[in-house]
């Protein structure tokens, strides 16, 4: 039976190759991108509703960030980050699939409404190393797709 590194690793320590301190994960960039998100559109003028919204069950979406804008819309918010607009960057990786459970998840968000609120799909992209702060770049893209 063939293993991965991070089997073995779990295996050997009982942590798993994430959890030892300080060791920079996929996780750990990604919750760190989701806050300099969080902060730039609260700047803006956002509120936060809800962070890391996940829909029950395997093969569903999450959505990084729910937020309301001061009209009242519902703002469903992807996060996306990458060190550098190689292969695309971070806006090349929302393909069709991510779309699609975004808004899988985002309509069992709404099914908490007895009415929707009007909402919208926005990306916010975070490109640089996020270990380099003068390198980092943010871009807000609003009404990124639809949920046709």
């Amino acid at each position: 039976m063939w293993f991965s590194k991070k089997q073995v690793a779990k295996s050997a320590t009982g942590i798993g190759a994430a959890g030892h301190p300080g060791q920079i994960t996929t996780k750990r960039l990604g919750d760190a991108a989701e806050s300099l998100a969080l902060a730039y559109l609260v700047r803006a003028g956002l509120r936060r509703v809800e962070a890391n919204y996940r829909t029950p069950g395997r093969g569903g979406g999450e959505v990084d960030l729910i937020m309301r804008a001061p009209d009242g819309t519902l703002v469903f918010v992807e996060v996306r980050q990458r060190k550098s607009k190689l292969h695309g960057g971070a806006a090349a990786s929302i393909g069709v699939i991510k779309q699609r459970r975004l808004i899988f998840a985002a309509r069992h968000y709404l099914m908490r409404f007895a009415s929707a609120p009007p909402c919208r799909f926005d990306v916010v992209l975070v490109e640089g190393r996020l270990d380099m702060p003068e390198s980092v770049a943010i871009e807000w893209l609003r009404g990124a797709f639809d949920a046709d």
